[in-house]
């Protein structure tokens, strides 16, 4: 069943369109992947799904019902969370307090299972989980977006650039953790530079260029497409 539809969004930063015209679908519990250089409009699709950069065109539905121009913080109601490129943990709060903010929307018991999920997840966050987020390098910043992210249950869970800044090993862990969220049923939808992750973590991918999906497929296809070897693979 297809859990989310984009159908032809625009959206636009002032003067400059970001994106032209841009249709994808993530169904229930499936990893799909946007692949792409920078300025591609990787990102801003992200943000447009959520609420953060609305769409100025196009048509955005999720579980069924449109979303294109619900505000943000419904749209975290509804099912669907983002953690942002950058991160963007608040560093002078603790990892405990920015996991609580994840779950401001939400009320009753099922919280306190999902800090004992997202701790199991990642352990390290509950070592410190009174420690000031600003003072974490930037793989464990990185299971803090992750983790608050969670925090909010969310049915559809988009990451933007979990690799970025990030040692090779705590990479590895990210990913396989992000395997593991996806076998409980949580849909991903994955940006991701290092295209040889994102394929191998995606059952499908789009290939974004300047605001448009040139290309989708499954990864196997996109991962032995010349195209896409020669400008995103390395090879």
């Amino acid at each position: 069943m297809t859990l989310l539809e984009v159908s032809g969004i625009h959206a636009r930063y002032g003067s400059i369109e970001a994106l032209k015209g841009v249709s994808l679908e993530v169904a229930e519990g499936e990893v799909v992947t946007l692949i792409g250089s920078n300025g591609a409009g990787k990102s801003t699709t992200l943000r447009a799904i959520c609420g953060l950069t609305p769409a100025s065109e196009g048509k955005i539905v999720f579980g069924g019902e449109e979303i294109t121009y619900v505000p943000a913080h419904e749209i975290v109601a509804r099912g669907i969370a983002l953690a942002p490129e950058g991160r963007h943990c608040f560093p002078r709060m603790t990892v405990r307090e920015n996991l609580d903010l994840g779950a401001h929307r939400r009320r009753g018991p099922e919280i306190a299972e999902d800090f004992a999920r997202v701790y199991e997840l990642f352990p390290q966050l509950k070592e410190r989980a009174r420690q000031k987020a600003g003072t974490m390098s930037g793989g464990e910043q990185q299971m803090l977006a992750i983790g608050r992210a969670l925090m909010a249950r969310p049915r559809l869970l988009m990451l933007d650039e979990p690799s970025l800044g990030i040692a090779p090993l705590l990479v590895e862990r990210i990913y396989e953790t992000i395997a593991e969220i996806n076998r409980t049923g949580v849909a991903i939808l994955l940006v991701e530079q290092n295209a040889n992750y994102a394929l191998e973590a995606a059952s499908r991918g789009y290939v974004l260029e300047t605001g448009r999906v040139a290309l989708a497929n499954d990864s196997a296809s996109l991962r032995d497409d010349p195209e896409v070897q020669k400008a995103y693979l390395g090879t």
